[in-house]
């Protein structure tokens, strides 16, 4: 495929492939939809990330090094939807529609409008600059929860960050601060809230851990308890509570904290995951240089 796509282009006929030599396993997964394998998207990316759902159901992901976000419908289409994005990496869709977006080439939080307009929400935490947020959750306030942990990045001056320990923050909607909410954790990364507000998902990626918590009333987060022994880069929670985690593949634990199984992806990374379509009931894999979907009986929340 060109390198140099028109913003919209549209790829009227996706590959899609089955990753083969899962069938089996994917059969002894409860959640999964019976007979359903893993379909490769297609595999022109260089590293993707960030999948996130409109309310139509469309997801759009990024492609970090190229400095991209694609869409792909609820058609099956895959189109080209942005470029120049700050080196976006997680996305979140607002109540209003717009794309909330870690743009780590200036490590600030952006909000990209349906026409594509930017708007630069944050960028600095008391005069320094973030360390890249890297993924967030959008509350029903309209609150932003992000995790903020440091990857040096080559197309960064600093070679260290300006800000000590690596965080997760809480930026209430119209505030121009954030406010920290956790910071004892190792490096977090990926990040999810129930569709209730009650609690918060967070991964130490770096201690192979995954922390939930109690949501306060104003934005704060107490009762941290250990989840499950297992970190995450991303993740996201179905209509029966089970979390989705990924790195090697997708794991997916139940309400209780038990592996429920884990669907093999890619030989390489699993990087985030999503639900998405009509019904909510395909999720959406984001894995290195390629996405990937898969049928599922349960439905997304987010």
């Amino acid at each position: 495929m060109s390198k140099h796509l028109r913003t919209g282009l549209v790829l009227i006929l996706p590959l899609l492939t089955a990753f083969r030599g899962n069938g089996q396993q994917l059969d002894s997964i409860p959640v999964v939809a019976p007979g359903a394998t893993v379909q490769q998207v297609s595999s022109q990316f260089k590293f993707t990330e960030g999948p996130a759902v409109n309310k139509r159901g469309d997801i759009y992901f990024t492609d970090q090094p190229n400095d991209r976000i694609w869409k792909y419908d609820t058609q099956g289409k895959l189109s080209l939807f942005m470029e120049k994005t700050g080196r976006s990496n997680g996305l979140y869709f607002d109540a209003k529609g717009n794309i909330i977006s870690c743009a780590d080439n200036k490590n600030e939080l952006w909000a990209i409008s349906p026409a594509k307009k930017v708007t630069v929400l944050l960028g600095k935490y008391q005069g320094r600059l973030l360390n890249g947020p890297n993924d967030l959750w959008i509350d029903a306030k309209g609150g932003i929860y992000f995790t903020d942990p440091y990857y040096q990045r080559d197309y960064w001056e600093r070679k260290q960050p300006e800000i000590e320990g690596q965080k997760v923050y809480y930026l209430a909607r119209g505030a121009k601060e954030p406010v920290v909410v956790e910071d004892q954790l190792e490096q977090p990364n990926g990040i999810v809230g129930t569709p209730d507000g009650k609690y918060l998902y967070v991964a130490d990626i770096h201690a192979d851990k995954t922390y939930k918590y109690r949501i306060n009333e104003d934005g704060s987060l107490t009762d941290k308890q250990l989840f499950v022994s297992k970190g995450s880069d991303g993740m996201t929670l179905d209509s029966e509570g089970n979390l989705y985690l990924t790195g090697k593949g997708v794991t997916i634990i139940d309400p209780a904290g038990n592996k429920i199984g884990n669907i093999p992806v890619s030989p390489r990374w699993t990087a985030n995951v999503c639900f998405g379509g009509k019904d909510r009931q395909t999720l959406f894999i984001t894995a290195s240089e390629s996405v990937y979907t898969l049928r599922m009986k349960v439905k997304g929340v987010e």
